[in-house]
């Protein structure tokens, strides 16, 4: 029985050192944010960085769980060590930095990150699509065209066919428009909001029957304001 006793002793010292590793608590964080239990979760990625300080996926989750509870500058910091101790993943921290710097209107330092990302990554569409927004909202709009299109080759991705035609309708390029919702629209036919900018584009060139047969299918797909636009348009 002596045995036994000692060998049950062996075992939870050996389960309790390994419960005491960073990668134990790492995993512990990012279960709870599956879960949405952000303190939890910040308490474990500490406890990791603690242990190693490192460990610069700690880092990284610990980045993303702070810009889920909207501390941008906390989460940049975070990144920003990533960055530090793992330069092999640089590029996704650099997107994911550029990302919380785009949420405190620091586009310029958007930019900044997501061109490292593409230095860093070439093919990286996502990082081109990020650069793109950023430029459009500081209404460099013919540069986040040639970034919007770059993504699109490299990933043909609805979502950024949407936002290349509402910065073709800022230049009042609506036909351009029209085709680049329309190519979203066949990658997912129940884009609403791709259906509700087309009928607004096509109605500005005078397309009243396709415009409205657009709101309406707007409208038929949850996108409510189409109904007000068809009260005003289409009667």
């Amino acid at each position: 029985m002596k045995k036994f006793y000692f060998l049950f002793v062996a075992l939870s010292m050996a389960l309790s050192g390994y419960s005491q590793t960073a990668q134990y608590y790492l995993n512990k964080g990012t279960d709870k944010i599956e879960l949405k239990d952000y303190a939890g979760a910040i308490i474990d990625l500490n406890r990791a960085i603690e242990i190693d300080s490192n460990y610069s996926e700690a880092y990284s989750y610990r980045g993303t769980v702070k810009d889920h509870l909207m501390d941008y500058r906390g989460a940049i910091a975070d990144y920003t060590k990533a960055i530090e101790k793992s330069p092999e993943n640089a590029p996704v921290n650099y997107l994911i930095r550029g990302s919380a710097k785009y949420k405190l209107d620091d586009y310029t330092g958007a930019i900044d990150d997501d061109t490292w990302a593409i230095q860093l990554n070439p093919n990286y569409a996502k990082a081109f699509y990020y650069r793109a927004n950023a430029k459009r909202e500081l209404h460099h709009y013919t540069e986040s065209i040639v970034d919007y299109t770059k993504a699109i080759e490299i990933d043909p991705d609805p979502e950024i066919y949407f936002y290349r035609a509402n910065v073709k309708s800022e230049l009042q390029d609506y036909r351009g428009a029209i085709f680049d919702l329309t190519q979203a629209i066949e990658l997912n036919p129940k884009y609403a909001e791709a259906f509700y900018f087309r009928g607004g584009a096509e109605l500005v060139l005078g397309q009243k029957d396709a415009g409205c047969l657009d709101l309406s299918k707007a409208g038929e797909l949850g996108f409510a304001e189409a109904y007000e636009q068809i009260k005003k348009y289409c009667q």
